[in-house]
C-alpha cells in the first residue's frame, strides 16, 4: 500500500463509523428521554402505521366507554323516576280502595279524590320534568347510543325508547299478537308460465303456524299444518321436502327478504287461472310477532277514571290504578334490559380498549433494559471511535519523517 496524503482513507473509514455511532447513540437517547421506541417514522414506518391505528382505535373506544355510561345514567333516572310513580300508585289504590267503601262522607270522599287529583299531577309532572343532560328522559321517541371502535365495522347504535309518562299513560303495555299474512298472485295465468305467488309476511324472524293451503288453477287443494313457533325457513323446508303434498303438486318454496315465494311448475293452460296459486278456504297459515311492540299504558283521562267522586268510579279506577302499576312493571323491566345490554356493551368495549392499549404499548414503548444496553454499546464505540480517528489522522503525519 502506497504512502499518500491526498486522502487519509483510515481517518474516512473511522469518521463514518463514528458517524454512524453517534446517530445510534442519539437515537437510543431519544427513546431513553421520550420513553417511546417510535419518534419519528424512519424509527420503525411499519410499527407506527399499526400503532397510530391502535390509538385510533383505542381513543375511539375510550369515549365508547363514557358515551355506554352516559346512555346508563339516562336509562337509571327514568327507571328511579318510574320506582316513585309505583309509590305513587300504590297510594292511590289506597285511597281507590277506601273511596269505592260506600262508607266516607262526602267530605271525606273529597279529601280523597283531591290527593287522588295531586297524585295524576305528580305523575304528570314526573313525566314532563324528568330529563338527563337538558333532554326529556320521558318520551316515544327513540333515544339512540353510539359505540364505536373508529371503524364502521365495529360501530353499533343501541336504540332504546324509554316511553312516555302522563296521566293518559302511565306505564307500557306489550303489544303484537297473530297476524294473517296476505297471497299476492306475482303472475298472472299464461301459457307455459310457471305459477309463481307470494306470502307477505311482517317479519322472516317472526313464528308462523297453522294450516297453509293452497291449490293451483281450479286443482285440489294441497295443505301443511304447522306447529305454532315454526320459523318461515323451516315452513319454507317443509314445503321442499319431496314427502309433502306441496312438492308433490310441483309446488316449492324460497324465502325473498320478508316474503315466502310459492313457486309451481309451467301450465299448459292459458289465461284465466289455469296456474295461478290461491288459497284455499280451509286455510289458516298465522303470523306470531317475536316480542312485539309497546303500546300507551293506562289512561286515567277518561271521566270514569279521572275523579274518586263515586262508588263506582272508585273501583272502576282501582282495577286500572292495578293495571298501571303491571304497565310500569312492564316499562321498567324494558328499561333494565336495555341498562343490561348497554352495561354489557360497556364492559365489552372497556376491556377492548385495555387489550389495544396493551398491544399499541408493545409496539411503540421504549424497552428500558434494551435501550440501557445500546446506551452502553454505544458510548463505548463512541470513544473508541474518537480515538480511532485521532490514531488515524496521526498516521499520516507520519509521512514528514520521508522527507527530513
Amino acid at each position: 500500500m502506497s504512502l499518500g496524503v491526498l486522502n487519509n482513507i483510515s481517518a474516512i473509514y473511522a469518521q463514518n463509523n463514528l458517524s454512524s455511532t453517534q446517530s445510534s447513540l442519539q437515537k437510543t437517547l431519544q427513546q431513553l428521554s421520550s420513553g417511546s421506541r417510535i419518534n419519528s417514522g424512519a424509527d420503525d414506518a411499519a410499527g407506527l402505521a399499526v400503532a397510530d391505528g391502535l390509538h385510533a382505535n383505542s381513543t375511539a373506544l375510550a369515549q365508547s366507554t363514557r358515551n355506554a355510561s352516559d346512555a346508563v345514567g339516562l336509562l337509571q333516572t327514568a327507571d328511579g323516576a318510574l320506582s316513585q310513580v309505583t309509590s305513587l300508585l300504590d297510594r292511590a289504590i289506597t285511597l281507590a280502595t277506601q273511596s269505592g267503601n260506600g262508607t266516607l262522607s262526602s267530605s271525606q270522599t273529597s279529601s280523597a279524590n283531591q290527593e287522588y287529583q295531586n297524585i295524576l299531577s305528580q305523575i304528570n309532572t314526573i313525566g314532563s320534568t324528568t330529563n338527563f343532560n337538558g333532554s326529556a328522559v320521558f318520551s316515544n321517541a327513540a333515544k339512540s347510543f353510539f359505540v364505536s371502535d373508529g371503524t364502521a365495522a365495529g360501530s353499533k347504535v343501541y336504540n332504546q325508547v324509554v316511553g312516555a309518562l302522563s296521566s293518559a299513560s302511565v306505564g307500557q303495555t306489550q303489544t303484537g299478537g297473530v297476524t294473517t299474512p296476505t297471497l299476492t298472485v306475482t303472475t298472472t295465468s299464461t301459457a307455459s308460465v310457471a305459477a309463481v305467488s307470494t306470502i307477505a309476511t311482517t317479519s322472516a324472524s317472526n313464528t308462523f303456524g297453522g294450516i297453509l293451503s293452497v291449490q293451483v288453477g281450479t286443482g285440489a287443494a294441497v295443505s301443511l299444518d304447522f306447529t305454532p313457533g315454526s320459523s318461515l325457513q323451516f315452513v319454507a323446508d317443509a314445503i321442499n321436502s319431496t314427502s309433502s303434498s306441496f312438492h308433490t303438486a310441483g309446488i316449492g318454496a324460497t324465502i325473498s327478504g320478508n316474503n315466502l315465494v310459492l313457486t309451481g311448475t309451467a301450465s299448459a293452460a292459458g289465461a284465466g287461472g289455469g296456474n295461478n296459486i290461491t288459497l284455499s278456504p280451509s286455510n289458516t297459515f298465522a303470523e306470531t310477532a317475536t316480542g312485539g311492540g309497546t303500546g300507551a299504558g293506562a289512561d286515567f283521562t277518561a271521566t270514569a277514571y279521572a275523579a274518586l267522586d263515586t262508588t263506582a268510579h272508585s273501583q272502576a279506577i282501582l282495577y286500572r290504578l292495578t293495571n298501571a302499576v303491571s304497565d310500569v312493571a312492564f316499562q321498567r323491566g324494558a328499561i333494565g334490559a336495555g341498562i343490561n345490554q348497554i352495561s354489557s356493551a360497556q364492559s365489552v368495549t372497556s376491556n377492548e380498549q385495555t387489550n389495544l392499549t396493551a398491544a399499541e404499548n408493545n409496539i411503540r414503548a421504549t424497552d428500558y433494559g434494551q435501550a440501557a444496553s445500546d446506551l452502553s454499546k454505544y458510548q463505548v464505540l463512541s470513544q473508541t471511535g474518537i480515538s480511532a480517528l485521532a490514531q488515524a489522522n496521526s498516521v499520516q503525519q507520519e509521512v514528514l519523517k520521508l522527507l527530513q
